[in-house]
């Protein structure tokens, strides 16, 4: 039992990395699927406004779905699903074929991070000990590796079909024999072996204040993604080249603080860390909003990253934690699949909200209002502790696990 939960946690590693690197060569190369396409700048927030949109619908649908169908099952036929897309949006010449690639892409990545997360959190319930946050961590590097393939892209002018082509064909031979290795730990067995009762849903009003949280840690990631080289050039002074530096710096500290958050949790408890982090996500926007020049502003974005990396993936497992005690074991998949949706939510709100503020006030106290939404995790720490979860204070569970 031991390998096979080393072989499904090994496997959904993988699966974080290579989602991570392909929504990183969607988004990063969307000036260049602009210009392939002829969109015009009218449209484009359209485009961009509806893969969000559609990823929460899909979401939404895996609630649905795994009720019938195991997690990992969703997982092995989303994942190739979206490389494809990726694929699609290079290969197409109209617009409307780009549409449909990006339409397919939001319903499929929804799916994706919600079986994913699913998966994650119910092997952390089996091993006993904090993991979650280490998934996280290879989607970070999925996504730095993602990032700077494109950057190789640009830089040597290849076109998206001929960036695109080659990571598709290593990437999906590769999860469709790991899905082979993914496990469904979750389970409560039925009468022939089959999954059995989903369990009692976890009212949303217990669910609430963790999508909160989700929302309000994804609005202070998309103030970044967005926002920080703008910030950097237009209000710091910074070169062009220089301002392309703080998101890379961003996803690096998000890559170490991940990386070292599950010691973190084992040894101090989940809400000791989420607290540590949010005060560190505030102190980041703090130091950004009142930087007298380009340096000091990367160290805030440096803050923000170690900050804000270990609030979500803690997010997901405080929701899985709840769900079980208060449904059983097979409510965890609908309150991530719930939870998965403000995600997208805060990465709609982002983007905008600071645009706005920043156009009718200034960009510096705009970067005050994310830090204040991010500081009201402090208000709902309490969410992330658990009696059956006590991670860090010498009263693991063991390790034994029913896996389906």
């Amino acid at each position: 039992m031991t390998d096979v939960l080393r072989r499904g946690r090994a496997s959904l590693a993988f699966s974080f990395i290579a989602q991570g690197a392909a929504f990183a060569l969607l988004v990063t190369r969307i000036p260049a699927i602009q210009d392939r396409y002829g969109i015009s700048d009218g449209l484009l927030p359209v485009f961009l406004a509806a893969v969000p949109v559609l990823a929460g619908a899909g979401s939404v649908g895996t609630e649905y779905l795994v009720r019938r169908v195991r997690p990992s099952r969703v997982l092995r036929w989303s994942q190739p699903l979206v490389l494809l897309a990726l694929l699609g949006v290079a290969a197409g010449d109209r617009v409307w074929q780009v549409a449909v690639a990006l339409a397919a892409f939001g319903v499929s990545v929804g799916a994706l991070d919600a079986a994913m997360n699913m998966l994650g959190v119910s092997l952390q319930r089996a091993y006993g000990r904090s993991i979650m946050l280490g998934f996280h961590a290879a989607y970070s590097l999925g996504g730095i590796l993602g990032a700077s393939l494109a950057w190789a892209g640009a830089h040597w002018r290849l076109s998206l079909l001929v960036l695109y082509l080659p990571v598709v064909l290593v990437l999906l031979p590769a999860v469709v024999l790991g899905g082979r290795w993914y496990v469904d730990a979750r389970v409560e067995k039925g009468a022939g072996g089959q999954v059995g009762a989903v369990g009692r849903p976890l009212a949303f009003r217990l669910l609430l204040p963790l999508c909160l949280v989700m929302a309000f840690a994804y609005i202070g990631d998309s103030t970044v993604s967005n926002w920080s080289a703008k910030y950097l050039q237009d209000v710091l002074g910074s070169s062009e080249q220089l301002s392309t530096v703080p998101y890379n710096v961003y996803m690096v500290t998000t890559l170490v603080g991940r990386a070292l958050g599950d010691f973190g949790v084992r040894r101090f408890g989940a809400v000791a860390v989420v607290r540590g982090g949010t005060l560190l996500a505030g102190l980041g926007f703090a130091v950004v909003a009142v930087a007298p020049g380009a340096w000091v502003g990367m160290l805030g974005f440096m803050l923000l990253g170690l900050g804000l990396c270990v609030i979500v993936p803690q997010t997901f497992a405080a929701a899985g934690r709840l769900a079980v005690e208060h449904g059983g074991p097979g409510a965890s998949d609908a309150a991530i699949a719930r939870l998965n949706i403000f995600n997208y939510v805060g990465f709609l709100v982002g983007s905008p909200l600071v645009g706005t503020l920043g156009d009718l006030w200034n960009y510096r106290a705009a970067m005050l209002v994310p830090m204040v939404l991010v500081l009201v995790t402090l208000g709902y720490a309490r969410s992330f502790a658990a009696a059956q979860a006590r991670y860090g204070d010498g009263h693991e569970r063991s390790r034994a696990a029913d896996v389906g």
